[in-house]
């Protein structure tokens, strides 16, 4: 059965979270994929780590807030409670948010949520969810007009109507198409908005959003859109077999007084090194040898050029400005400061 022709942010909404959809399927993405969280307890080291910086910027709140956006199978969530010092764990309120059932086995002390809590104080972290955020995609035609894309659950596509409104405005500041017929864009609206809207979410404290991402200097010109198969690269099918992903403009998601900087960067600011241990090491202690080289094995997988470490980092502060009159920068208390690239403001669509 060929199907309906929709636009692909219908599309890969159906095939993505409607019912029998890929993000509820009992495997869970990491049956399909290997994201930071999967690839080592490193990574949410870091992010715990993270977390009590925020706890300090914050004052150490009674109730200190970590929302875990995407949560998948609670993987991120569960490693960050499990890495907090006690004193932080204590007053720790943990959320993970997805639309998958509560995994059976799952810490009793982590919420398990459909939407993000209103008005936390502390952390919400966005981990590889803004790339699932189903968007459009236009496509130049043979007259130099961009055009919706719409396609079949087969996959197959063809050209729809010309762009116009919002959709056209967020394409010319954000992606302009020169007049090249098969020139793409992946018009990041939703994305923008679904982050205005976990961002507000956020009382005081930060907000970060993870993933692949380029910014508007280097669009790619026939766009990013895949799919993701068993741990495999495949062809985009909105049919709910595969993953449907396509990487995301941060610099357009940004609101005002938003940073975006690499994994690389941020993980190393957050005590993550690929550096080797010492070799004498390996004669006075070797358990701990191995141990530490196999840690800077995995840390150079999150922090690879090419890779993981080319993921962008997107902190958005929240109400933080205030914190403390004898406090340094909200940003540099949280990250150095010489690691932060700015981005535009975000104006009004």
């Amino acid at each position: 059965m060929t199907g309906e022709w929709r636009g692909w942010r219908a599309a890969a909404q159906a095939a993505l979270y409607g019912p029998g959809g890929f993000y509820r399927r009992p495997e869970g993405p990491a049956g399909h994929f290997r994201t930071s969280v999967h690839a080592s307890g490193l990574f949410a080291g870091a992010v715990a780590r993270l977390l009590c910086r925020v706890d300090e910027v914050l004052g150490r709140p009674a109730e200190l807030g970590f929302v875990d956006m995407a949560a998948g199978r609670g993987e991120l969530a569960a490693g960050v409670l499990a890495a907090l010092p006690a004193g932080v764990a204590s007053r720790a309120r943990v959320h993970a948010v997805e639309i998958a059932e509560r995994p059976a086995a799952l810490d009793h002390r982590i919420e398990w949520l459909a939407e993000p809590p209103k008005g936390i104080t502390g952390l919400l972290f966005a981990n590889e969810w803004l790339d699932n955020v189903p968007l459009e995609i236009a496509e130049v035609d043979p007259e130099g007009v961009p055009r919706r894309i719409l396609v079949r659950p087969d996959g197959h596509e063809r050209l729809g109507e010309r762009l116009s409104g919002a959709e056209a405005d967020w394409v010319a500041r954000w992606w302009p198409l020169p007049a090249e017929e098969g020139l793409r864009a992946e018009i990041g609206l939703p994305r923008d908005e679904a982050w205005a809207s976990a961002v507000a979410s956020v009382e005081r404290g930060l907000a970060v959003a993870v993933d692949y991402a380029h910014t508007r200097d280097a669009r790619p010109p026939f766009g990013t859109l895949t799919g993701f198969r068993e741990g495999r690269g495949t062809a985009p099918v909105p049919d709910g077999s595969c993953d449907i992903t396509a990487h995301v403009a941060l610099d357009a998601c940004a609101l005002p007084g938003g940073r975006v900087l690499t994994q690389r960067n941020a993980l190393r600011a957050l005590g993550i090194t690929s550096a080797r241990p010492p070799l004498a090491l390996a004669s006075t202690r070797p358990a701990a040898y191995l141990r530490a080289l196999a840690s800077a094995g995995e840390a150079a997988e999150l922090t690879a050029p090419g890779g993981l470490g080319d993921f962008g980092w997107l902190l958005q502060p929240v109400g933080l400005a205030d914190a403390s009159p004898d406090a340094p920068p909200v940003l540099d208390a949280l990250l150095a400061d010489a690691l932060l690239v700015d981005v535009p403001d975000h104006e009004e669509q």
